[in-house]
């Protein structure tokens, strides 16, 4: 039987396949036998890792985050340090993980934490959606994984799960899709041992039901799986209706002063690498000796051109066309200490760079001064 108390709308698919406590005792069953239960946030309940490890896992992998966590949490132990730390050395340890207004909303929540709730993170869904960057599902998360509490969660794995079990038609993105997944999320989530239901459901659309070849035959809930009695695993869910990512281009000029140093800039608070220390970028338009003059006030002594490149964001994709712009003494120095710095390859800093420049400065390290 479903619990009580919840509408028929919300529990209709779920009686028609499989009570919610006999599908979340096959899960945590298969949990109890398979799960995982070693990774670095596991090891204790302590609501500040579970919290960064939630953010990181955000549209990355479990293997990609590994390193980057321990790392993290090395610079940044407890809300107060990670609070009190300086911007860049912030973004400089998120460097390469993408998306990079995860961190910044990390750090921003990290000081409204010590200043609305003491340093401790709440356990209230409202209160935890409040801060940037926290959602429904990775509320949900925390509060079940930090706090024991009953909290449903959907992230992308519970989707899959979800929309293959009872054959969810559409797009989980379509808000009427979105609105069915959450409601046999919450018809199924049990109120008791809810953190190791959740943390379940993630391994198992992590390391079971994935996108492309499901492992169906160790699926613990295969017998009630619509979706492969059907013999059609990979039609659910819905693919995001195709789109043609639009192509832009970028001319990202190495300038290389006398002394061997690379000029960085910041780049502005939002878009993309927003908050970042990129490379000065030049107009299609224009000449790089007329513009590095007019607007960085360096003639050019010389040019040699890389290798271009393709960076792909989930919206565009950008075409980068580096160039090693080597100067002589400036004519009209115009610098900007908060905006514009020269970087020393020998001597790297904790300074945020977004992750085709930090490529760009290491392969040219080397002959940089060539």
């Amino acid at each position: 039987m479903i619990p009580p108390g919840r509408p028929d709308s919300r529990s209709k698919a779920v009686k028609e396949t499989l009570s919610a406590p006999a599908f979340s005792k096959q899960v945590l069953d298969w949990f109890d036998r398979r799960g995982r239960k070693h990774l670095p946030w596991q090891q204790s309940r302590d609501p500040y890792r579970i919290w960064v490890s939630e953010i990181m896992l955000q549209q990355t992998r479990v293997n990609t985050v590994i390193d980057y966590f321990e790392r993290f949490m090395q610079a940044f132990p407890d809300m107060a340090a990670l609070a009190q730390a300086e911007p860049d050395r912030v973004m400089h340890h998120w460097s390469g993980l993408g998306y990079y207004s995860r961190a910044r909303n990390l750090h921003r929540s990290a000081g409204l934490v010590m200043e609305r709730h003491r340093g401790e993170l709440p356990n209230d869904i409202e209160a935890l959606q409040a801060l940037p960057g926290i959602g429904r599902s990775t509320a949900g998360a925390i509060r079940s994984l930090a706090f024991g509490k009953f909290a449903p969660i959907l992230d992308g794995n519970v989707k899959r799960v979800l929309a293959r079990c009872f054959t969810i038609e559409g797009w989980p993105g379509q808000s009427r899709v979105l609105r069915h997944l959450w409601q046999l999320s919450e018809a199924l989530t049990p109120r008791q041992r809810t953190a190791d239901y959740n943390q379940a459901m993630m391994d198992l659309g992590a390391t079971v039901c994935v996108r492309g070849k499901p492992a169906c035959t160790v699926c613990p809930i295969v017998a009630s799986c619509r979706a492969h009695a059907q013999g059609d695993v990979s039609r659910y869910p819905a693919p995001k209706p195709g789109k043609k990512l639009p192509v832009r281009e970028s001319r990202l000029l190495i300038l290389v002063d006398s002394a061997g140093e690379i000029l960085l800039e910041r780049r502005p608070p939002s878009g993309i690498w927003g908050g970042l220390w990129s490379l000065p970028e030049c107009p299609p338009e224009r000449t790089l000796q007329e513009w590095c003059r007019s607007e960085l006030g360096y003639e050019v002594d010389r040019e040699r051109f890389l290798t271009p490149r393709r960076h792909s964001f989930s919206h565009f994709h950008l075409d980068i066309s580096p160039v090693v712009v080597q100067v002589k003494k400036p004519v009209k120095g115009i610098m900007d200490a908060g905006a514009r710095v020269w970087y020393n390859l020998s001597r790297p800093d904790d300074r945020g760079l977004a992750a085709p420049v930090s490529r760009i400065l290491q392969e040219i390290k080397p002959s940089h001064a060539d």
